[in-house]
């Protein structure tokens, strides 16, 4: 089973090195990091850690992901995780057993079922986490714990995802897509810790506020829109 590691980045550079470094070399047999137009070394020091780099100018988490994702090709599953430290590679096995044994076609990393270090999820962006969880149980009829990024999917089934969202409400996008299509997800606990660095969404209220919005936002139009899923 090849799996591409994809690590979408934004100014990382005091990060990225450590999670490049952490991911085990039998869980994957590429690394991408996805330079999402930072200011930083973010991209020099991703390189001499050993991943390859590419770059998305278009700011905005769902771009950076799409963008790896399309240099993927040759991949099996894609794995994603964020460049700043807080998910734990050395987990990553725990995400694609589920898939090896043909158990999953999506396994997603719960922060909020694993151990978390204190005040690694603020409240404001648990709360979020909570209320977007409850709306997809309400609309959809799936119990998920949480929309965290660190998670691995099959090629094949993100691809009949047809992903459009480019910001933050890529990963219930792919939850709420996933569970329409009928594709098997499962929930697997994982360890939780602070970032390295300041965070450009949980860091602040009012980053909080908007990705949020867009959340909800992805939620009601994979609802009632056209999600364009196959």
């Amino acid at each position: 089973m090849r799996v591409t590691a994809v690590i979408p980045a934004l100014n990382e550079e005091s990060s990225i090195a450590l999670v490049v470094a952490a991911i085990p070399r039998h869980c994957a047999s590429r690394i991408i990091v996805v330079d999402n137009n930072s200011t930083d070394r973010t991209a020099e020091m991703a390189r001499n850690a050993g991943a390859d780099v590419v770059f998305e100018s278009v700011r905005g988490y769902g771009s950076a992901c799409f963008r790896g994702m399309s240099e993927a090709a040759e991949a099996d599953v894609i794995l994603f995780l964020d460049g700043d430290f807080s998910d734990d590679p050395a987990e990553i096995p725990l995400l694609l057993q589920p898939i090896e044994e043909n158990q999953a076609d999506l396994t997603i990393g719960s922060r909020t079922a694993g151990q978390r270090e204190k005040g690694a999820l603020p409240r404001h962006a648990h709360f979020g986490n909570r209320l977007a969880c409850l709306l997809i149980r309400w609309l959809f009829g799936r119990r998920f714990t949480d929309l965290g990024p660190f998670r691995a999917i099959r090629a094949d089934s993100l691809q009949r995802l047809n992903m459009q969202d480019r910001g933050y409400g890529w990963t219930v996008e792919m939850q709420v897509k996933a569970v329409k299509l009928g594709l098997r997800c499962r929930e697997v606990p994982v360890s939780y810790r602070k970032r390295i660095g300041h965070s450009k969404i949980s860091g602040t209220i009012g980053g909080s506020v908007k990705a949020s919005l867009r959340i909800l936002w992805t939620i009601f139009r994979c609802q009632w829109g056209n999600d364009g899923c196959r």
